[in-house]
């Protein structure tokens, strides 16, 4: 794709999200502050709804289609921006998360593995998509993460290992780009909403599983290590402290960096980015490409990132319940 490409398509996506900004509005698809937000301002919701459309829309002018990757997308990414309007039942989401990751799974040839794989990649897919979503409580932390995600994919495709079809790649990047514009701010035009979170999680693991599986290197999956770790081990500490996991929260360590420490959201979100990407620039070391040393790494770096935690949040929160 040529510089002239990526600037049309640059243009269009933005044009397509200005649209529906206007739609927003007119329908009153907005987040209103409450207590556990980390935001003050009325924000247009579901402006993360480009990363959906710029899938749909590539294989216009890319000549490039995966009828499954697209279906599940299609149906994960509608029944999100539904429950950005008006909340659904959590049944019916894990539901319909389910069916679109099934359809994806059959759409990169994923039956033919032994069961215990295919019930090891369901949990782990589903609760990537639901970390990303967990995850998504400040500006700019969403488009910012997934853009290195994104970014770092797309260096692996051109220079370490061919997996993918680099346009669509460049296309999703284009539309993290869009999305930055806007919510890359003090003060957001728009945020991702779930259909935003959850769809640019469906997109990067389309992605993901396209590399693991042609490398069969599972270790690729430490691209995403550090929303992995604060979502992970925010659940292990608010089970420690007797907490319903499935009740609202502000746990998250980034959320007391954002919150409690007032640290400005987009310093968080570029942290978080950048903190992934030196992650993601020593996965490509030759040496790091074995299982047992992917394993180390994750090893030390969940070591590590457990002392800051206790360290910067201090014993007491972290464990004692409130």
């Amino acid at each position: 794709m040529n510089f002239v490409i990526v600037l049309i398509t640059l243009i269009c996506l933005t044009l397509l999200e200005l649209i529906y900004f206007r739609v927003a509005e007119k329908y009153n698809i907005i987040d209103n502050p409450n207590h556990r937000s980390s935001h003050t301002n009325v924000t247009i919701r579901g402006g993360g709804v480009i990363f959906c459309l710029s899938m749909l829309l590539s294989p216009v002018y890319l000549g490039w289609y995966n009828a499954y990757f697209i279906i599940g997308l299609v149906i994960i990414s509608l029944i999100s921006f539904i429950d950005d309007i008006k909340t659904i039942s959590s049944k019916i989401r894990i539901v319909l998360h389910l069916v679109s990751v099934s359809i994806l799974f059959y759409g990169l040839g994923m039956y033919s593995l032994p069961v215990y794989w295919i019930a090891i990649a369901f949990f782990v897919v589903i609760g990537i998509i639901n970390a990303v979503n967990f995850m998504d409580g400040i500006n700019g932390i969403t488009g910012s993460y997934g853009l290195i995600t994104l970014g770092s994919l797309s260096y692996i495709n051109s220079f370490v290992v061919n997996f993918t079809d680099s346009n669509l790649l460049l296309v999703a990047i284009c539309s993290v780009v869009v999305f930055l514009f806007f919510n890359f701010r003090r003060n957001a035009k728009c945020f991702a909403g779930d259909v935003g979170s959850v769809s640019l999680a469906f997109i990067i693991l389309f992605f993901l599983l396209q590399l693991i599986i042609k490398t069969q290197n599972i270790g690729y999956i430490l691209l995403l290590l550090v929303y992995g770790l604060d979502t992970a081990t925010t659940i292990v500490f608010r089970m420690i402290r007797g907490e319903k996991i499935s009740e609202a929260h502000r746990s998250h360590f980034y959320q007391f960096m954002a919150n409690e420490k007032k640290m400005n959201h987009l310093i968080v979100a570029t942290i978080y980015a950048m903190v992934q990407l030196v992650i993601n620039a020593f996965l490509l070391f030759p040496y790091v490409k074995t299982d047992v040393i992917s394993l180390l790494l994750l090893i030390i770096i969940t070591v590590a990132f457990i002392i800051i935690r206790f360290i910067v949040e201090g014993k007491n929160r972290l464990l004692t319940a409130t």
